[in-house]
């Protein structure tokens, strides 16, 4: 579990407070990871605290993260700089949160982030890390995973070493946030939490987060009853709870099946899932009937069509990635989901989108 939490609006302003006692001297620095839509914004970056050779890198959140794109940065920075950094800060979605999780691991383990994909393979700690989600949803903040594409898969880095040692969660951080992209990342917690909740690898502790999660977004995209500003506290709060009920269970078919079609076509991660759900009344048929009024609700138009063009070695590679998402698939359908989930099958379900 993530060990230190702040919340609350505004409290981005008590970064330095925090930073400040994890700085081990003046010449190793933090290191700033920032999604470049704050590039020319002076009323966010001029709030960071950065003294001595404290660095900003603005990345691009258009792109998934990469295994290539963590190695480059933990080169830049390991020859910039003689000592290793206090710290990783990442300020973004869960994109720029997921690289900063990868950076803090491979600057104290050996090789290339593509080695360590999969559960329990970092074998040493992270250098300290703080994760300040700019919108919410993904549960990036929370989880102990880094959903990164690699040479042969799309997968992230799963380990106790990989949570953030200080989450700070400001809800004003996630104002003006585009309409499509609230919802597709709200939906990605929406369906952490029907993953989750009719999964077999649910317990008690994650059913009370992934309970607590969805009512949160049931709040927020179908009643509709709150102000825009309670509704951006509660969806941090959703995003958060769903993200603990997924780090003590599992998720399911819709991100199984969302990873092979991001590997191959670069489908955004929140969108993707909203793409696959969206024809999942098989496995979740309640979840689906929800989301589908929702969606008719923000009036969301998903995309159409995206296999359509696919080659057989597009769909073989699609469904080697997916199938090759065995915990996901287990806590779906149990330790038997090879008798559901045939090659033949999988590949009717792409074909449907």
């Amino acid at each position: 579990m993530v060990p230190r939490v702040v919340f609350g609006r505004g409290s981005f302003d008590q970064l330095n407070e925090i930073l400040l006692p994890k700085r081990r001297n003046d010449k190793a620095p933090f290191i700033f990871l920032i999604d470049d839509v704050f590039e020319n914004n002076p009323e966010i970056i001029s709030r960071i605290p950065l003294i001595f050779d404290d660095q900003i890198i603005f990345i691009s959140s258009d792109t998934e993260p990469k295994t290539v794109q963590v190695d480059a940065l933990v080169s830049r920075i390991n020859e910039a700089f003689d000592e290793k950094p206090s710290g990783i800060i990442g300020i973004g979605g869960g994109t720029l949160l997921d690289l900063a999780k990868a950076v803090a691991i491979m600057l104290n383990n050996k090789g290339t982030a593509d080695q360590y994909q999969g559960w329990d393979l970092v074998k040493k700690d992270a250098v300290y890390h703080v994760g300040i989600p700019t919108i919410s949803g993904t549960g990036a903040e929370v989880s102990r995973t880094t959903v990164l594409t690699g040479p042969v898969m799309k997968l992230g880095i799963n380990s106790d070493y990989t949570p953030f040692d200080q989450v700070l969660l400001d809800p004003e951080l996630t104002a003006g946030v585009p309409k499509h992209q609230w919802f597709y990342t709200g939906m990605d917690c929406y369906i952490h939490c029907i993953e989750s909740l009719n999964g077999t690898y649910l317990n008690a502790f994650s059913q009370s987060y992934g309970e607590k999660s969805y009512e949160l977004c049931k709040e927020v995209f179908y009643d509709q009853s709150l102000d825009e500003e309670m509704s951006r506290d509660k969806l941090m709060m959703a995003s958060w709870h769903g993200g603990m009920s997924i780090a003590y269970s599992q998720v399911g078919v819709a991100h199984a099946m969302s990873y092979g079609l991001s590997y191959v076509l670069g489908t955004h991660h929140g969108e993707g899932n909203c793409i696959v759900f969206d024809h999942l009344e098989e496995f979740y048929p309640d979840g689906v009937k929800l989301f589908k009024a929702m969606k008719d609700i923000h009036e969301i138009e998903l995309a159409k069509g995206l296999c359509a063009a696919l080659t057989d070695a597009d769909f073989d590679t699609m469904i080697r990635v997916s199938m090759g998402m065995v915990p996901l698939w287990e806590n779906a359908l149990g330790k038997d989901w090879q008798q559901v989930i045939t090659p033949e099958k999988l590949r009717g379900m792409y074909e449907k989108m």
